[in-house]
């Protein structure tokens, strides 16, 4: 039996919040904070059973889960309407499933798309492998499909400061899209902020990633003043975090992408551009002017050698004095 779940902020999760899932729900006792049960447990009699027990015991974050479980039942959905005599996990095979990405195909869904039902599909079979309830996974020979290259659009400087224009008469949106241009973060991410996170005496900001994964970024000045505007008008309410919507709660990721296609919308930008967008711009901006030659212009740590920027060891008062130098 499937149950309609609204996912809130709790103090279980921190990291992915004001998150709407159709069919889930809380398993309690279950170790992983991210898990969720779908009905009652039960054996791998049956090949719906053996992916409720997959998702029960996948370690992924809710959206995570959630995709898989997408994926999944519409893999299902196509083997019971075109196999009617698979009833368990052992009795699908390559055939099927070669079969199942010719029909993607035939459906006209991107490469992307198709590799990352395969990737799903893979997932759910090493996991029966590794549970005895098949013997091979009948992926193990698939070769991934071939994925389109998209372009990855990025602003131009003054671009960006048309979207950042259109968002000064909004000090919560403005201190957002500055924070999610210059520290490159995930909306994830941005959500998650707490107001403990923000230490305005050291100018850093701890970031909560996937899986509890904590780190901690310097913020230029631009990005400080900004997040202090916010703060002085910030509603006075007894939620944690930091950026809220009208309703004084925690913005949700759906509610950021909106803002960030509202803006560039605004600005009259003609190019798609989302929070990836602005990751891109940022790194690419930050590449062009200071990744290389900021060694030569204003050594850090003393030295003066070009190093390759995969290779550049910067630490947090490095990394605040390149963003500074790079800053829009």
């Amino acid at each position: 039996m499937l149950h309609a779940y609204w996912f809130n902020r709790s103090n279980h999760l921190t990291d992915y919040r004001n998150q709407y899932f159709t069919k889930s729900n809380i398993d309690i006792k279950s170790k992983n904070r991210h898990s969720y049960t779908i009905g009652i447990t039960r054996p791998h009699i049956t090949i719906e059973s053996s992916l409720d027990q997959f998702l029960l015991e996948l370690n992924k974050s809710p959206a995570a889960i959630q995709a898989y479980h997408t994926d999944l039942r519409q893999f299902l959905d196509w083997l019971h309407a075109n196999d009617i005599t698979i009833v368990a996990a052992q009795h699908v095979t390559s055939r099927h499933i070669n079969d199942y990405l010719s029909y993607l195909v035939n459906q006209d869904r991107t490469g992307t798309t198709c590799t990352r039902k395969l990737v799903s599909i893979r997932l759910f079979f090493t996991y029966l492998v590794s549970e005895g309830v098949v013997f091979s996974s009948p992926t193990s020979k698939i070769k991934k499909p071939r994925k389109e290259s998209k372009p990855k659009h990025v602003l131009r400087p003054d671009e960006f400061q048309r979207i950042i224009g259109e968002a000064k008469g909004n000090p919560r949106d403005y201190a957002l899209l500055r924070l999610l241009f210059r520290a490159g973060i995930r909306v994830s991410e941005a959500i998650a902020i707490r107001l403990s996170d923000l230490d305005m005496e050291h100018t850093t900001l701890t970031l909560h990633g996937e899986r509890s994964k904590k780190r901690k970024i310097p913020l230029e000045k631009k990005t400080l003043q900004a997040l202090q505007s916010y703060l002085a008008v910030r509603p006075n309410t007894t939620d944690p975090y930091l950026f809220l919507n009208y309703q004084g709660q925690g913005l949700s990721i759906g509610g950021v992408r909106k803002m960030v296609a509202k803006y560039a919308r605004c600005a009259n930008i003609p190019k798609k551009i989302n929070c990836h967008g602005l990751y891109y711009t940022c790194s690419s901006h930050s590449s062009v002017l200071g990744m290389i030659d900021l060694y030569s212009i204003t050594p850090l740590r003393h030295e003066r050698i070009r190093r390759p920027k995969e290779n550049m060891p910067l630490g947090t008062e490095e990394l605040r004095k390149l963003m500074e130098y790079t800053s829009l």
